[in-house]
């Protein structure tokens, strides 16, 4: 089950990180919480929200963006692996 802390923030941040993602955590209205900036990869959410919020947007954005997986750490693909599916179950 996802632990909605900072650890585990940090760690979805570092696999943005990995795939050459700049996240921003800036206040704004975003009708989703979040907004990618295109041609770019930037991604801003919210500041105000929580870490479980972040997490969630962090979360989203996974599923609907194409990753190519062999620029993540093995680390890194096991963790999404683990945890992304457990929350789309989640959400089902």
């Amino acid at each position: 089950m996802l632990k909605y802390t900072n650890y585990t923030l940090k760690k979805f941040e570092a696999i943005f990180e990995e795939l050459q993602y700049t996240i921003r955590y800036e206040k704004g209205s975003f009708q989703s919480g979040y907004c990618m900036v295109k041609n770019q990869k930037i991604v801003i959410i919210n500041k105000f929200f929580d870490t479980e919020a972040k997490i969630n947007c962090l979360i989203d954005i996974l599923d609907t963006t194409e990753i190519d997986k062999t620029e993540l750490t093995k680390k890194s693909q096991k963790f999404l692996l683990e945890v992304v599916p457990q929350y789309i179950e989640q959400k089902k």
